[in-house]
């Protein structure tokens, strides 16, 4: 291998390991965006601190948001919940 060939691969090497560093990251940041959320929206729920249209209002607009980070809208939604 020739001295140009190793600095190409090395660059390549590098440039792909902070790929990966910036996409463990950005996952990092998704889930504490995540945790705030759900931590906010289970305030807005079960606290009862704001009522009606406004608490809809801003629940809609987290779910909204949270859709855009995971493209599920219910991700923050009480799982495996039954009633009676």
């Amino acid at each position: 291998m020739t001295k140009a060939e190793n600095r190409a691969a090395a660059k390549a090497w590098h440039q792909e390991r902070m790929r990966k560093r910036d996409e463990g990251a950005r996952v990092a940041d998704i889930a504490a965006d995540l945790a705030e959320l759900d931590r906010l929206r289970r305030y807005l729920i079960l606290g009862r601190r704001a009522h009606g249209a406004d608490a809809e209002k801003l629940r809609s607009a987290i779910d909204d948001y949270v859709e855009q980070l995971t493209g599920d809208r219910t991700a923050l939604h009480a799982k495996n919940h039954k009633c009676g």
